[in-house]
């Protein structure tokens, strides 16, 4: 789509042995999301299981934003939104007498889903810093509607007055854990077609050049929409396992601030790619816990850090593999 001529480098990252890598470096990381349990059990770190479930939940809000951003192009600074959507639909259903953990999640996609259709069809018909501007209205919009929701807790939030219902699993955090786990792994198999179907094809070509797609009879408008609400529906999944595991729901999950953290671990881990927002939950998250234990003034070092890691990896952490970056990231 790009009309450049073929790169004999990112062929040969593209190859078997690239593959292996890349799919190696995957199991290494779920291997790694199976064994914190496991060993926190033996050694009685409840800490390790509470960064590493920070950690899930952050990733896979970012593989949803990498599912808009990455490959559709739509720089969204509101998807914190929909983190916070999730946690609350898990707070206001519970409160309301609606604790089945299974029915809460149909109501959240159901809600979210309506939600994100309406955000994304005002927003999608603008481009550049409108876009931009638009999606953060949105979710400052729910910020403070939250905030002034003071029976709720309004700005310093609310403990959960009893988690989903989930049968016999039902306040089991390691149980919650794998769940959080398995969805992170089914997100990224799904992410995976996805992107390398026809739906992915067009949805990466209205990247490269939205007016080429329209002159081949393809409406570019349908696909970055459905994109959209997917990469929503995967952040309020996030949200509502986020407000699980820590008992806790709160405005701050809908801050702009939130949405620009999940920016940089899509940057950061490589934006494009299946696994690099992955990538970019981990080292963001355990280099900011490392710097928290080193000194008190830790944001001052964290800022430059990730300004180093971006400009030195401009694909993200996930090029440093090979193969990493493929055809579709270089461009």
């Amino acid at each position: 789509m790009s009309g450049t001529a073929p790169n004999p480098s990112a062929a040969r990252e593209a190859g078997p042995g690239a593959s292996r890598w890349r799919a190696g470096a995957t199991a290494a990381l779920m291997a790694v999301g199976v064994a914190v349990p496991i060993y926190a059990a033996l050694t009685g770190d409840t800490y390790l299981v509470a960064l590493a479930s920070r950690i899930l939940v952050y990733a896979l809000a970012a593989v949803g934003l990498n599912l808009a951003l990455g490959f559709g192009g739509m720089v969204s600074f509101g998807h914190a939104m929909y983190l916070g959507l999730g946690a609350y639909a898990v707070l206001l259903l519970g409160a309301s007498g609606v604790t089945n953990g299974w029915l809460q999640l149909a109501i959240l996609v159901i809600v979210v889903g309506v939600v994100a259709a309406v955000v994304g069809t005002i927003s999608l018909r603008t481009r550049g810093i409108a876009f931009i501007m638009i999606t953060l209205a949105f979710a400052q919009l729910f910020y403070f509607l939250f905030v002034s929701l003071k029976a709720w807790g309004g700005d310093e939030g609310m403990s959960l007055p009893q988690p989903s219902s989930f049968g016999p699993f039902t306040g089991n955090r390691t149980a919650l854990y794998f769940a959080l786990l398995a969805t992170l792994a089914a997100a990224l198999a799904g992410t995976h077609r996805l992107v390398g179907s026809r739906f992915g094809l067009v949805l990466r070509a209205t990247r490269v050049n939205e007016r080429r797609v329209r002159a081949l009879g393809t409406a570019p408008l349908p696909y970055r929409l459905a994109a959209y609400v997917l990469s929503a529906l995967l952040c309020a999944l996030a949200g509502f396992f986020l407000a699980n595991l820590t008992g806790f729901v709160s405005p701050a999950y809908l801050a702009w601030t939130v949405s620009g953290e999940l920016i940089v671990m899509v940057v950061l881990g490589g934006a494009g790619t299946v696994v690099g927002p992955v990538a970019g939950a981990v080292g963001l998250l355990v280099l900011e816990e490392g710097l928290k234990a080193l000194t008190e003034h830790w944001m001052a070092i964290l800022g430059p850090l990730i300004v180093l890691m971006v400009v030195l990896l401009r694909n993200g952490l996930w090029s440093l593999l090979p193969g990493g970056v493929t055809n579709e990231a270089r461009r």
